[in-house]
């Protein structure tokens, strides 16, 4: 991210993959470049916290895109590879400008209110354990997407935990397991409620 690793660029590298009628993963991955692999989740997350979760099946292609991610960044790969059928799934350009629209406003707060701090919790052993959870949160997704909108929660973890690591600022890691704690006593509670 050449401009640095603020959510407002990121938002300005997907609105500008989004000319046509329809992009696709490759569109987004072209212009936000595939050797960084954590913007690429970020960007991800972020579309999906939107109002455009609600779109049948979207979800669950942001959990397979962001699972296969994830794997890459726990291991030494260099840039990122995701098969064909991935990379060329589409989503109207509309959806994809009206959700940057909506993230604009708490994107830029969030941008203001971030600096390196609490850096023990993006480095080292607590690092790799933020990158497990991104990588566990997206497995509950395509069971969420009966609920509308449930998923834009675990994506919010995703994004906040990614942003995180990006900027060196653990206080968004933090906020990032609160939000997955919440998640799993939601699910916990539903589950209880169903038996």
């Amino acid at each position: 991210m050449p401009d640095g690793p603020t959510l407002t660029h990121l938002l300005d590298q997907i609105d500008k993959a989004a000319i046509g009628e329809k992009v696709s993963v490759q569109n987004i991955l072209d212009q936000i470049g595939d050797r960084s692999i954590m913007p690429v989740v970020l960007a991800i997350a972020l579309v999906l916290v939107s109002p455009i979760s609600g779109i049948p099946g979207f979800s669950t292609l942001c959990a397979f895109v962001i699972l296969m991610v994830m794997v890459q960044a726990l291991m030494p790969h260099r840039s990122l590879w995701l098969p064909k059928v991935l990379r060329d799934r589409c989503v109207r350009s509309d959806r994809v400008h009206k959700a940057v629209t909506w993230l604009r406003k708490p994107a830029a707060w969030i941008d203001r209110h971030s600096h390196p701090r609490l850096r023990i919790l993006t480095s080292g052993p607590l690092r790799w354990l933020t990158l497990v959870l991104c990588m566990l949160v997206p497995v509950m997704w395509p069971f969420m997407e009966f609920i509308p909108f449930l998923t834009s929660i675990g994506a919010s973890a995703v994004a906040l935990m990614s942003f995180g690591l990006l900027t060196r600022d653990g206080l968004y890691v933090i906020w990032g397991y609160g939000v997955v704690a919440c998640l799993g006593t939601v699910i916990l509670w539903a589950l209880q409620a169903g038996t």
